[in-house]
């Protein structure tokens, strides 16, 4: 994680270096004003809006030792959406206090401050409806899950219900703790949580949680173009209700590590690739659908469902033949545990 931390004061900077000792995993930039230059320590540049602007935009948490006036005026400008924003957490110059001003859930701020507050000796002020109620916060744990939130207006229905009772919970994985304060099994409501890869609605309105745990498998004719291949995999979640955010990597046979269409739609969606040997898939259990064709050309019956599950657990979507390319999707393993 990046940290930009600013200190106001010569006891801010002391206090700046007890929080520097919190993060010994994280990359942090400590920030000071030039008349209280220390070793190790940036200078704070004015004018301010040319100086927070790129910090606001390229660290995920801005720490402040000062006012909750002063960081709320120098972050206002950058303001942008709680989607995106950064985890903004400011603690006054003694560091009695931990206060999470800024994505809370989403950004992480109120355990990024309860984490700094237990070594500091401090208190944190944790100001979110949820947390001081006891109930679920449905946003913080979908960002610790690796959970995708396909609305946050959604997520806001949500969060509001909850404060006013259970929020029915629709999911086909297997849950392994008690459902906390706030959530109760259920497929049918005014608001409710699917926590699925499928894009269904069974809520009046519907917070869909989406866990990154699809493989997707692909085998091509040489020579495909990336549009082939697009067009292929987005007619295949399409047509089976696969929410296109639940796709974590994709696979292929190793013939294929150098096929430029194939590269190249996995760079733009922004998916890991891995490339298996015939000797790999062809050790893959299960039962597969086969073909003699690609058996004589690859060494292996099936590129795509092998390649799916290799890694994976569970083979969703069997071998699907599009423009010449053939798609199949395989689920890791994966349990519901709050």
């Amino acid at each position: 994680m990046n940290i930009a931390l600013f200190a106001y004061s010569r006891q801010g900077c002391v206090t700046a270096r007890r929080v520097l000792a919190c993060f010994p995993e994280d990359t942090v930039h400590p920030y000071t004003m030039e008349r209280f230059a220390e070793p190790g320590f940036g200078s704070i540049q004015r004018p301010a809006r040319d100086f927070y602007g790129p910090l606001f935009q390229d660290h995920q948490a801005l720490i402040f030792i000062s006012s909750v006036g002063l960081a709320v005026r120098e972050i206002a400008p950058h303001l942008r959406s709680k989607a995106t924003d950064p985890a903004v957490i400011v603690l006054d110059e003694l560091g009695h206090f931990v206060i999470p001003v800024l994505s809370g859930h989403i950004g992480g701020a109120n355990d990024m401050a309860k984490k700094i507050a237990e070594s500091l000796g401090s208190a944190p002020v944790i100001t979110t409806a949820t947390d001081i109620n006891g109930r679920f916060s449905v946003d913080a744990w979908a960002t610790k899950q690796g959970c995708a939130l396909s609305s946050l207006s959604a997520a806001k229905a949500v969060s509001a219900a909850v404060l006013e009772g259970d929020v029915p919970l629709c999911t086909p994985f297997p849950i392994v703790t008690a459902l906390p304060k706030g959530l109760c099994l259920g497929n049918s409501g005014k608001v409710g949580i699917l926590l699925d890869w499928k894009k269904t609605s069974p809520f009046e309105t519907t917070l869909r949680l989406t866990p990154k745990i699809l493989h997707l498998g692909i085998g091509c004719r040489k020579g495909t173009p990336k549009e082939a291949i697009s067009g292929a995999v987005e007619a295949v979640l399409s047509e089976n209700q696969i929410d296109r955010k639940a796709v974590k990597c994709c696979a292929s046979i190793d013939l294929k590590a150098q096929e430029a269409g194939l590269l190249d739609f996995c760079r733009e969606a922004g998916l890991p690739v891995e490339f298996y040997s015939a000797e790999q898939l062809n050790g893959v259990p299960g039962d597969f659908t086969p073909s003699a064709f690609v058996r004589s050309v690859t060494g292996v019956d099936n590129v795509c469902e092998r390649a799916a599950l290799l890694g994976a657990e569970t083979l969703i979507i069997k071998k699907t033949a599009k423009d010449g390319v053939t798609v199949a999707l395989a689920a890791e393993h994966w349990e519901v545990s709050f």
